[in-house]
């Protein structure tokens, strides 16, 4: 019986491996809470102003996308490669964006742009910050930051925003 559970055990220890040392785990715990919290950042400016993607749908984008890149590149997919990842995680935020955005026929407004571009913005955060590339990703939460709260009191009002 013992020669079963030590099989079991073996077959446990294999399938939890890609976590080989306290360094690995802790680069990827700090690259996954970043890519949470700068959503959480995004989302929570959004959230502010009323708009419906909040704080739960950005930081759930930018660890997800963070988690699409972060388990091929440590998997020791070549970065080359990486690249159709990338693609397919531009080409799905895309639709989740094109979810939000509405065209109100009575008064021809076009509603949920800036938050479909929030949200592909926030895929993008969390892309660099799965990647290892935290400052990138600080530095484009920090300008998202600053467009979506200068970019109401000085953009123009066509109605065409959100």
């Amino acid at each position: 019986m013992g020669a079963v559970w030590g099989e079991v055990w073996r077959g446990v220890q294999a399938d939890f491996s890609d976590l080989p040392g306290v360094a690995e785990v802790t680069q990827i715990v700090i690259r996954l809470l970043l890519a949470a919290l700068l959503g959480g950042l995004l989302g929570f400016q959004r959230e502010r102003v009323g708009k419906a993607a909040g704080l739960r749908t950005h930081m759930l984008v930018a660890l997800g996308s963070a988690f699409f890149v972060l388990i091929p590149f440590q998997a020791g997919m070549p970065l080359a490669d990486l690249s159709r990842v990338l693609q397919g995680v531009i080409t799905g935020i895309g639709f989740l964006g094109a979810g939000t955005i509405l065209k109100r026929e009575a008064d021809e407004r076009i509603q949920g742009l800036t938050t479909a571009a929030g949200l592909w913005l926030t895929a993008a955060v969390g892309c660099a910050a799965g990647m290892g590339r935290e400052a990138s990703a600080i530095l484009g939460t920090v300008l998202a930051l600053i467009i979506l709260s200068l970019g109401r009191r000085i953009g123009p009002k066509t109605g065409t925003e959100d």
